[in-house]
């Protein structure tokens, strides 16, 4: 069963930074792309970024380039997402998800960390 585990939201004021954690388990790594998406009140879910599991190719919205980098950590079966220079547009709650290579469809999905970012 796959389980991801979002962690590292919180508040912070405009122009700081925060790391948000994905733990996962149950995956079969090699095969997967992990993303980050998020969600802002009143707003449909949008995409953030991806990274394949073994590391290669990164993409990122265009809100979020230059400020947010994604980031694996095999040992640990942990993906990040280092938000830099944060606007208070970036307040949303943020997913980990996770899809199968050569698919569109992201199958797995965390519970998600608040973050708010205050001007």
């Amino acid at each position: 069963q796959v389980q991801l585990a979002e962690s590292g939201g919180g508040l912070v004021q405009a122009g700081g930074s925060l790391r948000l954690s994905c733990a996962a388990s149950g995956l079969t790594f090699r095969l997967s792309v992990m993303g980050w998406f998020r969600q802002a009140p009143g707003k449909e879910r949008e995409f953030v970024a991806t990274i394949p599991w073994t590391g290669g190719s990164t993409t990122y919205a265009d809100s979020v380039k230059g400020r947010f980098t994604i980031s694996t950590d095999n040992a640990k079966n942990t993906v990040y997402l280092q938000m830099n220079s944060l606007k208070p547009e970036d307040t949303a709650h943020y997913y980990c998800a996770a899809r199968r290579r050569g698919y569109t469809t992201w199958d797995n999905w965390g519970q998600g960390t608040q973050v708010t970012v205050s001007s």
